[in-house]
């Protein structure tokens, strides 16, 4: 077995030693539903994901589960959210018992998890979604809560040692939302110590009380929630931004909380760096309204690319996804690892290894016998782009090359990609719309000569020449007698008359190759207009 050198082989070792070589293991990862799941948020569900393959590819069997915090308070309506007059009336209530303003999902909470459900699937990863409000509602974090309540004095203690202010003495670890009015807003709580919690609320003033044995009303708040749960569920690994770990954050005091409340140990740890949208500053964010989905990005980048860029980065690394010119190089780099995977392209022994490594945490389904099929991307965006937008005209220039339904995947999704990408994000400079007509040039003398040259010689020569580079030398020696006569002219003398012809541009794609991929008979229609 090739040794394995990955982060994600490293950290699903460090499991191993932690907990002991076991044969199933329980990995977390989750969200509050609080708007549209940005970006950003995939870093911490592909980090469990690559993990979770690792653990597998040991023989280990895997539950990764994603917990959607749906019980949590609806605090603010995003920006660009349909419908914020009737979301305002729900606010301080359970996001869960939200209504959904898209009407489409049962609440507002349920629209967005099945929609990002739905863009996990696309990338190969299918987590057991646990809905928080279902287990409150359920009674299954009773014992949880009241741990939490008996041990108010040594939770208050742990949240201190951090904080500036210390609590109010009579603070104590849950929320409440209020029998009349569902918010969760309380001047305050008292508990009796045994069973019952007597509350009052701000917005209506209503005083009530609830029985722990019978209530659903209650709720630890986020510090304290997460250590109970990686009890609950027997968390074994779970990774974290940055901002829940730094000293004193989140994960500080919630594996304080774990061990001193519950009698659990936190679960390994792996902090995550941001990731970013090159051209979009600053951190992504659900109540913003402006933000990337993983949708976005798929719009752009094929499923197994998408997995290959984060496994390509240490989970401690921040990088940016390009949406601009650097797309291009992206998709080469990206076929470059693949050719490098499968030994089309040479390297030393530990790069490869890594390729290897990183091509298998990316792919769908097992490695192929064989080297995929790989249209490059600059190439594709040319032919879509002479095909007028056409995907299955295009496929036409590739025939020869799809050799199964695999190939046929990936020209799909390439194609789609670069499609989108030209109509969304390319440059203006690198879009173009080959001619029906020509258009009126401005020519010298010369020119015309050569463009009656090129014309003669595509009528009687251009069918014998089998690639790029020996058409690119006969244009040049096609232009060589002109030159020799006026040794001040320029290969782009004669080149831009020829874009101006094709895409009334003065430069475009490399000349020979755009010129096969256009073919004989357009070229010849509009010299012949000339």
């Amino acid at each position: 077995m090739t040794k394995l050198i990955h982060w994600a082989d490293t950290t699903a070792d460090r499991i191993i030693k932690k907990y002991g070589d076991k044969d199933f293991y329980t990995l977390a990862s989750g969200i509050t539903p609080s708007g549209v799941v940005h970006f950003g948020n995939f870093r911490e569900t592909i980090t469990v994901d690559l993990v979770a393959r690792a653990l597998k590819d040991r023989g280990k069997k895997v539950r990764f589960i994603f917990s959607w915090d749906d019980y949590d308070t609806f605090r603010k309506i995003p920006k660009n959210m349909p419908r914020p007059e009737m979301l305002e009336q729900y606010m301080f209530q359970p996001i869960v018992d939200t209504p959904d303003p898209h009407q489409k999902e049962d609440s507002y909470a349920a629209f967005h998890e099945k929609n990002y459900e739905g863009q996990l699937h696309r990338v190969y990863i299918d987590p057991e979604p646990i809905y928080q409000a279902k287990k409150y509602r359920n009674g299954d974090y009773k014992e949880g809560i009241r741990k939490a309540l008996t041990h108010t004095e040594t939770i208050a203690g742990i949240l201190n040692k951090y904080r500036k202010d210390p609590l109010p003495q009579d603070w104590i670890p849950v929320s409440i939302y209020c029998n009349e009015c569902n918010t969760d807003k309380m001047e305050y709580i008292k508990w009796d110590g045994v069973d019952t919690l007597e509350y009052k609320c701000t917005k209506n003033g209503h005083q009530g009380n609830l029985n722990l044995n019978e209530t659903s009303k209650v709720k630890l708040p986020w510090r304290i929630d997460w250590p109970m749960r990686w009890e609950y569920e027997k968390v074994e690994f779970e990774p974290g931004g940055k901002d829940h770990s730094s000293e004193g954050g989140s994960f500080t005091t919630a594996k304080d909380i774990v061990a001193d409340v519950y009698n659990w140990q936190a679960p390994l740890y792996l902090q995550y760096e941001f990731v970013s949208i090159k051209g979009a500053g600053g951190k992504m964010s659900s109540s913003s309204g402006e933000v990337i989905t993983l949708n976005d990005v798929l719009n752009v980048y094929e499923p197994e690319m998408v997995r290959w860029i984060f496994a390509s980065y240490r989970s401690n690394v921040e990088f940016a996804i390009s949406f601009d010119l650097d797309v291009i190089k992206t998709y080469e780099d990206f076929d470059r690892q693949e050719r490098l995977a499968f030994g089309v392209d040479k390297g030393n022994e530990k790069k490869v290894a890594m390729a290897k490594r990183v091509y298998q945490l990316s792919v769908k389904d097992e490695l192929p016998s064989e080297m995929p099929f790989q249209p490059a991307f600059r190439h594709l965006c040319n032919l879509i782009q002479i095909n007028e937008g056409d995907i299955d005209k295009t496929k036409e220039s590739y025939k020869d090359q799809i050799k199964n339904d695999r190939d046929e995947r990936r020209f799909r999704e390439r194609a789609n990609c670069a499609l989108f990408w030209i109509n969304n994000y390319a440059p203006e400079d690198f879009k173009f719309t080959v001619n029906k007509n020509a258009p009126t040039l401005s020519l010298k003398e010369y020119q015309k000569l050569f463009l009656n040259d090129l014309r003669s010689f595509m009528e009687s020569g251009f069918d014998g020449v089998d690639d790029d580079k020996a058409l690119n030398e006969k244009l040049y020696e096609i232009m060589n007698p002109y030159r020799e006569k006026n040794t001040d002219l320029k290969p782009g003398d004669f080149f831009v008359p020829i874009y101006n012809l094709l895409i009334s541009k003065e430069k475009g794609p490399k000349l020979a190759g755009f010129m096969k991929s256009i073919g004989k008979n357009k070229i010849l229609n509009l010299l012949n207009q000339v």
